[in-house]
């Protein structure tokens, strides 16, 4: 960790993000600039230095906030004050943050190699399932293949892009006519690429835990030191449609989403999936909070079923918008920690090289 005194810039995502091996991730509208601006104006109003574009920001414009993740819009940053960026984007192998990385200026987010790394769902699957981690069985179809062979594999499944953005084109598929439908629709779209990923669908409960870097912490008031990853409180998923949690532009989280009770946690399948979470973690490198989602299958057995490099860090910090909370934020809450807790406990863990 950086021993300065931070002055926090918050990024986001200015430009879609060049293709992989012909996939390609999606990008949220805004960039991501939404959340950046809740988290820079809840530093800001606890009194960290954040250093913003506009001199005197508008609370509900959030391209006050925050800074373009491109090479010019850091540099404007640091040119302004800022040695910390904080990394509220999706990040690639040659991300602009990687030139300043031996510069002296620290960072709140994923290492950009290991987030473009395991943002692939194949490989990123397959690493845990190497490991010994639970994860749904699964399949790659590629878009001439598709075309030229039957599906080979049981439904119902769950058809979803293979570097995916929450909840977008993931779709529940229950019959052959579905899935020609389906993948017809994923690939005419090319939002996603030339390849779609199936896994097998799991029937039973979801749960998303969020899985914290090692560090120090300040919890109820105490330095909580941390040698290990750790999980948040899980968060149990309800109200799903045809199957799957809406995303949360379309469906607020707080509107079908509760932390689990104590009693729920101190159970064994929960400890357990918190054991796997944080494994999993470990092997994808973590510097910042991983999302996991996991779900029981037909056995009641959770599986991990999909890896997060990036939860979505949404905040209820300004007045518009109250309903807001992310996944994490909620989580978070079980423990005590407010909004602002939350992400100053994360700029406790800024990482330089």
């Amino acid at each position: 960790m950086n021993a300065q005194q931070p002055k926090v810039a918050v990024v986001y995502q200015a430009h879609p993000l060049p293709a992989t091996n012909g996939i390609i991730k999606p990008m949220k509208p805004g960039g991501y600039a939404d959340s950046g601006a809740d988290i820079a104006y809840a530093l800001k109003k606890n009194n960290t230095t954040v250093i913003t574009p506009a001199d005197n920001p508008f609370i509900d414009q959030d391209l006050d906030w925050v800074f373009p993740d491109t090479d010019a819009g850091i540099r404007h940053a640091i040119d302004k004050g800022a040695n910390c960026i904080w990394l509220n984007t999706t990040l690639y192998a040659e991300h602009p943050i990687t030139t300043y990385l031996n510069r002296g200026v620290s960072v709140v987010g994923q290492l950009p190699l290991l987030a473009a790394l395991y943002d692939d769902k194949w490989t990123t699957n397959h690493l845990l399932k190497d490991n010994g981690l639970p994860i749904p069985d699964a399949i790659q179809v590629h878009y001439k293949d598709f075309k030229n062979h039957p599906l080979q594999f049981p439904l119902p499944a769950v058809a979803k892009p293979v570097r995916g953005r929450g909840s977008e084109g993931v779709t529940l598929i229950h019959t052959p006519e579905e899935y020609e439908a389906v993948l017809n629709h994923l690939f005419e779209t090319d939002r996603y690429g030339a390849t779609v990923y199936i896994e097998s669908f799991l029937p039973g409960e979801e749960i998303t835990v969020t899985v914290m870097p090692p560090g120090e912490y300040a919890i109820h008031g105490k330095h909580v030191p941390k040698p290990a990853p750790w999980c948040l409180p899980a968060v149990r998923r309800f109200n799903h449609e045809n199957g799957i949690a809406p995303y949360n532009g379309t469906v607020a989280v707080i509107h079908n989403s509760a932390v689990l009770s104590d009693r729920e946690e101190a159970s064994m399948p929960i400890r357990q999936v918190y054991e796997q979470c944080i494994a999993a973690a470990k092997l994808v490198g973590l510097r910042a909070p991983v999302r996991i989602d996991c779900r029981q299958d037909s056995t009641g057995n959770y599986k991990l079923f999909d890896l997060n490099m990036k939860p979505n860090m949404t905040g209820a910090a300004r007045p518009h918008r109250h309903d807001q909370d992310s996944l994490t934020a909620l989580a978070a809450r079980k423990i005590g920690w407010s909004y602002t807790d939350l992400l100053e406990n994360m700029l406790a863990q800024r990482w330089h090289v």
